[in-house]
């Protein structure tokens, strides 16, 4: 919804102060599936730079409480009774996980089943060759996904490449 967000760190870095949590960093991330994190062990909150311009303000607000609510509950807790309760405390949903319906950055990767169509979304280029399970339990030569980057035909970089080389070349020797 912005471009400009230096808000949300300074709103949580307010809220971390305002409830007595000191000496934490906050800071954006290149996440794109996940819009906020706690991390204890460094005692920092990072955002989802992405997702953050995606979001509304409120939903802003609730992902900082959520995370807020991490640093206030402690690294045992997780989504446990006390944090729901100390999400509950800073006016975030007591949820795990993020609406579904909210948006969500477009993947540049998309691979299609060749047989049945079925869709796969990565933020990534694949590492590794696979085919598609729904149409056969074992890998299948015949189903590799087929990946288009950025709306264009593309064989995945490096060792995709180099697997799907020496992968058909065997397949055209039988």
């Amino acid at each position: 919804m912005t471009d400009d967000l230096s808000w949300v760190l300074k709103e949580a870095q307010t809220l971390l102060t305002s409830h007595g949590v000191h000496g934490w960093t906050v800071q954006f991330d290149r996440a794109r599936r996940r819009a906020g994190q706690c991390n204890h062990t460094t005692h920092t909150l990072s955002f989802s730079r992405s997702l953050m311009t995606l979001y509304s303000p409120d939903e802003i607000r609730d992902v900082i409480a959520h995370e807020v609510a991490h640093a206030l509950a402690g690294a045992s807790h997780h989504h446990d009774e006390v944090w729901k309760k100390a999400a509950r405390n800073l006016g975030a949903r007591p949820e795990a996980r993020l609406s579904a319906a909210l948006p969500a950055p477009e993947a540049p990767w998309i691979g299609t089943c060749p047989h049945c169509g079925a869709r796969r979304y990565l933020y990534s280029a694949p590492r590794r060759v696979s085919s598609c399970a729904s149409c056969s339990p074992h890998f299948d030569v015949a189903l590799i996904w087929q990946w288009e980057h950025l709306g264009h035909p593309r064989t995945p970089p490096g060792r995709y490449q180099r697997e799907l080389r020496s992968l058909t070349r065997r397949s055209s020797r039988r």
